[in-house]
């Protein structure tokens, strides 16, 4: 089934999801992240089809998130690792974690525990400025064009940011790019 690509939209979180915006790939990412290199271990982990396997790592491999090295040329087999590009997605999957945590495990809790390697305690990932190191929160935030936004939406952001367009850049409803 050909799903819809979000790759030239002006928007960054439009664009992180045409990379791993279905259910599969974050998973994947996290199964290479924790040490399931190879095919029939990441398989067998997540119950998934090896069609969908196969597409959602060529997908991975091809967005330069991951890369396959050839572990074995006779049979030819591959192995998964994170490439830089990769590794900076699992911190996103650790700001997903941290909500998981909060709003979906549940009284029996989080189902794993991350240790800093720095402190050597048990901790969970928190957002802050990378100007001030403050707490950063998407309340405590404008959203602003940038210099990679189209002139049309620099032109309604710019009528938003006047008050020429209603509700103010806060408002959850409106969809502002990020």
């Amino acid at each position: 089934m050909q799903r819809t690509s979000f790759a030239e939209m002006t928007c960054s979180i439009a664009r992180t999801l045409d990379v791993i915006g279905e259910p599969w790939s974050p998973l994947i990412l996290r199964d290479v992240y924790v040490g399931f290199s190879r095919f029939d271990q990441i398989q067998r982990d997540l119950g998934i089809s090896s069609k969908v396997l196969s597409e959602r790592l060529k997908g991975l491999v091809d967005n330069g998130v991951l890369e396959r090295r050839e572990y074995s040329r006779r049979p030819p087999r591959y192995e998964y690792a994170l490439t830089e590009k990769g590794r900076e997605l699992c911190d996103l999957l650790l700001v997903m974690v941290r909500w998981g945590d909060r709003w979906t495990a549940g009284e029996a809790g989080p189902p794993v525990l991350y240790r800093h390697h720095a402190c050597g305690r048990i901790s969970h990932v928190e957002l802050r400025c990378s100007e001030c190191g403050e707490p950063m929160r998407a309340t405590d935030i404008d959203v602003l064009p940038g210099p990679g936004m189209t002139v049309a939406g620099a032109e309604a952001a710019g009528a938003e940011a006047a008050g020429d367009d209603g509700p103010d850049s806060h408002d959850p409803g409106r969809s502002p790019t990020i």
